[in-house]
């Protein structure tokens, strides 16, 4: 029997997944940050153990005994870091084929049965990635979120929706319900009290107010619902730009939609997809249903020469509900 491990380095969570020839899990490992530009290499390297062990140890096998292995690593975003990252991943004394991948694509492998495409990710920020037909080109942002002009994630949308809460009190823009929600979430005392403690620094409106964005639009504040509708736009550029670098305009191709922000629905999704399709008619919409590592799963199993089917994706999201202490499906 050979074994496969795909690995989702992520800035919040490490994940380590290992599966046999037949598509099934066999271990499952979880750990903390491992993205360099937060923890450093040597935190990137300890969570990597750290996972390794815990899966290693399920399957009861050792990692010489792994036939390919699939990395998604957040944070490795220009090529002069391959070197750095190569030299992490050497000390997981791995004897395996194995391809390491920003961790935008692999949602691509584990929702797009044909493995190409765009993914399009929307968390706590924001990213978008694709590959063409032949994997040959690789479409991409920069993936630095507002210092680069790309808005989609959460942390972008609670940075934009305080603009439009000082707008309120400058009387710039119009009264929203958003400033009575982010006094409360953020302990304030009145709307001054939220601005001066906010740009002071010490009242913190973060990513995790974003369903509060969400909520209030869907009570009908017509701010928050153009403050989505602005998003989702925002999102299709990216993708749109994406689509541009791989001439897929006039393509029938997959956009994989991944991350937390998408379970928000239509008020952003729809004017996302309208735009997107204005330019690209055929493109067509497919929800992440599993933890990318699913995708580096499957990239490790390509290292090997074999290639995951319909059914073999299934089976692995499937069989993670044995290991998985969150809800698997996010669409």
């Amino acid at each position: 029997m050979r074994y496969f491990v795909g690995v989702d380095v992520g800035s919040t969570k490490t994940h380590v997944a290992i599966a046999d020839e037949t598509g099934h899990l066999v271990g499952f490992g979880k750990s903390g940050a491992g993205n360099n530009q937060v923890v450093g290499y040597d935190g990137m390297l300890h969570a990597l153990q750290q996972g390794f062990a815990v899966a290693v140890g399920q399957a009861q096998i050792t990692v010489d005994q792994l036939a390919g292995a699939g990395f998604g690593i957040a944070g490795y975003d220009w090529p002069s870091q391959k070197p750095d990252m190569l030299k992490v991943l050497s000390q997981l004394n791995l004897t395996c084929p194995m391809m390491f991948v920003n961790d935008g694509v692999p949602p691509l492998l584990a929702a797009s049965e044909e493995g190409w495409g765009v993914s399009l990710i929307a968390g706590t920020g924001c990213n978008c990635r694709g590959w063409d037909r032949e994997r040959q080109r690789e479409g991409r942002v920069t993936g630095y979120g507002y210092h680069m002009g790309e808005f989609g994630g959460a942390s972008e949308l609670v940075w934009r929706a305080m603009q439009l809460v000082a707008f309120e009190w400058t009387q710039r823009g119009q009264p929203t319900a958003l400033s009575g929600a982010f006094i409360a979430f953020a302990g304030a005392k009145s709307l001054e009290d939220l601005l001066e403690g906010y740009t002071e620094g010490y009242l913190s409106v973060n990513a995790r107010a974003a369903p509060l964005v969400f909520e209030v639009a869907r009570q009908g504040d017509a701010v928050a619902q153009d403050l989505l509708r602005w998003t989702g736009e925002e999102l299709a550029e990216m993708a749109k730009s994406v689509i541009r670098q791989l001439d897929f305009a006039g393509e029938t191709f997959d956009v994989v939609l991944s991350g937390s922000l998408f379970k928000g629905g239509r008020l952003l999704i729809d004017p996302m997809w309208q735009a997107l399709t204005k330019y690209a008619p055929q493109a067509r919409m497919v929800h992440l249903a599993a933890p990318p590592v699913i995708g580096s799963v499957i990239l490790g199993m390509e290292q090997a020469g074999v290639k995951a089917t319909a059914v073999t994706r299934q089976t692995l999201t499937d069989s993670l509900y044995h290991f998985y202490d969150e809800p698997v499906r996010q669409s």
